[in-house]
C-alpha cells in the first residue's frame, strides 16, 4: 500500500476540459477526485449497478437527479441510487472540485441519455 494523491494518481481529461484523478480504481470500488471549470456540464446518464456518492470539496455544483435539481455547496454531498438518471453541472464562475465514490466501480456500467 502507498499513499495516493492528485500528484501521483492516474489522471484523465473528460468532457473536453474537466479533470479526473483515480484515487481508487478496482471492480468493487472507485474513488475519483474531479475538477470542473466554470460553465461545464457532464452528459446526462445513469448506472445500472453502481451506487454513487458525490461530495463537494470546493465550490458549488448543481446535480440534476431524475428531473430535480440539487445545489451542492462545499462539504455537502448526494447519494445516487443505481438506475437514477443524473447530471453534474457547474453553473458558477469558479471551478468546482469534488469526490465521486462508486460501489461497485462504474467501468462498463454507464448508459448515456439524451437531454
Amino acid at each position: 500500500m502507498k499513499k495516493i494523491s492528485k500528484e501521483n494518481a492516474a489522471h484523465y481529461i473528460w468532457g473536453g476540459n474537466c479533470d479526473g484523478w483515480h484515487l481508487v480504481q478496482n471492480e468493487t470500488l472507485s474513488v475519483i477526485h474531479e475538477k470542473m471549470p466554470a460553465g461545464t456540464t457532464e452528459s446526462r446518464h445513469y448506472h445500472s449497478i453502481s451506487r454513487q456518492f458525490f461530495f463537494i470539496l470546493r465550490g458549488e455544483a448543481c446535480m440534476e437527479l431524475d428531473g430535480e435539481e440539487h445545489i451542492l455547496e462545499s462539504h455537502e454531498g448526494i447519494e445516487i441510487a443505481p438506475g437514477m438518471p443524473h447530471q453534474m453541472q457547474n453553473r458558477g464562475r469558479a471551478e468546482v472540485e469534488f469526490l465521486v465514490i462508486s460501489q461497485p466501480g462504474t467501468r462498463g456500467d454507464r448508459t448515456e441519455l439524451d437531454t
